[in-house]
């Protein structure tokens, strides 16, 4: 499947006729909801775990040296933490550009933190999408991370900003905090390098 996914976004109708649809971020559309939105609250989804294994040619990274971001994988039992938006369907149109790099939206049942649950949208980068980079251990994702950055900024940004979101929100999530401990650690041995 090809890096851009901007038509065959377009092409899904599941909520054609909808006056409003709820999305499901849990990378960094916890953080930076960069969308006019209706309503948003803290929600979960079922059998999906986050992962650093997708790549970044357009955001966090280059074509030539991609950055990591955030993916879902399925994972039974497995329960992922983050944040719901209630929008209208025009912000699909900025949303699919802005996810353009190996995501599809696919249908997905949100739990609210609150109560209640909704049927909504999530967008997946798939193992069979062309940025799609695998699975390493979080010391090798923190070390790519640490030397990548693209036009949206520092790799690193991405995932420090989310490990302060899911914080802040009360969550765990073992895989982002244990990259994120491998970042400090990278950086404080750099530091003392350069101070020799």
């Amino acid at each position: 499947m090809s890096h851009n996914t901007i038509e065959i976004n377009r092409a899904m109708s599941r909520f054609d006729g909808h006056h409003s649809v709820w999305l499901f971020g849990y990378g960094s559309l916890i953080w930076k909801a960069d969308f006019p939105f209706i309503e948003r609250r803290p929600a979960s989804i079922a059998g999906w775990m986050r992962r650093f294994w997708q790549g970044s040619h357009d955001h966090r990274g280059t074509p030539d040296a991609p950055g990591r971001v955030a993916t879902l994988v399925p994972q039974e039992g497995a329960v992922c933490h983050g944040m719901a938006y209630l929008v209208t369907p025009e912000e699909f149109a900025h949303l699919d550009h802005r996810e353009k790099n190996g995501y599809l939206r696919l249908p997905i049942d949100i739990r609210f933190d609150g109560g209640g649950s909704e049927e909504g949208l999530v967008y997946i980068a798939r193992h069979d999408n062309a940025a799609y980079l695998g699975e390493a251990s979080e010391l090798e994702i923190a070390r790519h991370i640490a030397a990548a950055r693209g036009p949206s900024g520092p790799n690193a940004e991405y995932l420090l900003h989310l490990a302060q979101a899911l914080r802040e929100m009360g969550h765990e999530d073992e895989h982002v905090f244990a990259i994120e401990r491998h970042l400090f650690a990278l950086g404080a041995a750099a530091r003392r390098q350069a101070d020799r």
